[in-house]
């Protein structure tokens, strides 16, 4: 079977379909790579594609949808409750299958340089493409979003990118980089009240002292409360645990939890771990599972 990897690119548009479909469009003329996934939240304005591809089919298909984002969406004029810095705010590699991490720093690496050299897009690395301790984290590349980096990028040596021009045009800037799959992951609250939310993101997300590997926003999302999240290790971070936890945490304002979403697609372990866990099975294995055994 041939090497894969994934890429989730994430753009600030998820109200104009026509924009969306011309992005797709962009994607789906590269033959060789698989759209598996789109998501698009009008409130957060934002799509989360999914794709996979050989490795040498992934930067051609991207550089083509980071141009065409680039030419159909200002940031002047974007609003949305997901914080962003760019038209293409982050393209994050994925290995897959017989794929190594370095290959998807060597394919953000050539991604980026040429999204900054060819397109004139300020590029900032991130993950294990890092060039600096301080970008590894996407929350501090993206602190203030795209209204505070265009003022910051000229004039503050810390936020020159690594790729493109230190200014921003309406296409804003874009984050790539190499990372381990992840679960994107939403809770929504019985309740509308947004300063919930952000009290229960703040208690479970890691860099507050809560979860490892879990970083969470409280936002207002379909007129609800919603805790956003990404669970960067599920292995090590469950999602069983962060459900459990943020239960714990809404029961303490009077609240629960009304439904949960997933933002993309899921690896089946995470599911199997949780199902495990509420079930209470012992000794659980998924050759147990039917469909894994048929498909041996």
């Amino acid at each position: 079977m041939p090497p894969l990897v994934e890429c989730v690119p994430n753009f600030s548009e998820g109200r104009r379909t026509e924009i969306i479909d011309a992005i797709a469009q962009a994607v789906r003329g590269h033959t060789a790579v698989r759209i598996l996934d789109i998501e698009s939240d009008p409130d957060h304005n934002r799509s989360v594609f999914t794709l996979v591809a050989p490795p040498d089919a992934l930067v051609p298909a991207m550089f083509d949808a980071i141009k065409t984002a680039a030419g159909l969406i200002d940031m002047e004029h974007h609003r949305g409750a997901h914080p962003r810095i760019g038209a293409t705010d982050v393209v994050p590699f994925v290995p897959v299958r017989d794929v190594e991490t370095a290959l998807c720093v060597a394919l953000a690496q050539d991604l980026g340089r040429r999204v900054g050299d060819e397109l004139g897009i300020p590029v900032y690395l991130y993950e294990e493409a890092a060039t600096r301790p301080d970008r590894v984290n996407l929350a501090d590349i993206r602190h203030g979003e795209y209204e505070v980096l265009k003022a910051e990028i000229a004039t503050n040596p810390n936020r020159r990118p690594d790729f493109g021009p230190a200014r921003l045009g309406p296409a804003g800037a874009t984050v790539i980089g190499a990372r381990a799959p992840l679960v994107a992951y939403n809770v929504y609250l019985t309740t509308d009240n947004v300063e919930v939310a952000k009290q229960i993101a703040r208690a479970i997300r890691h860099a507050n002292g809560g979860l490892r590997y879990v970083k969470a926003l409280g936002l207002l999302a379909h007129g609800k409360a919603q805790v956003s999240m990404n669970l960067t290790d599920f292995h090590k971070t469950p999602v069983h645990r962060v459900v459990e936890m943020i239960r714990r945490e809404a029961a303490r304002y009077g609240v629960g939890i009304e439904s949960t979403e997933l933002i993309g697609i899921i690896p089946q372990q995470a599911l199997l771990d949780a199902a495990a866990w509420y079930l209470q099975l012992d000794h659980f294995d998924a050759r147990m599972i039917l469909e894994n055994r048929l498909a041996e």
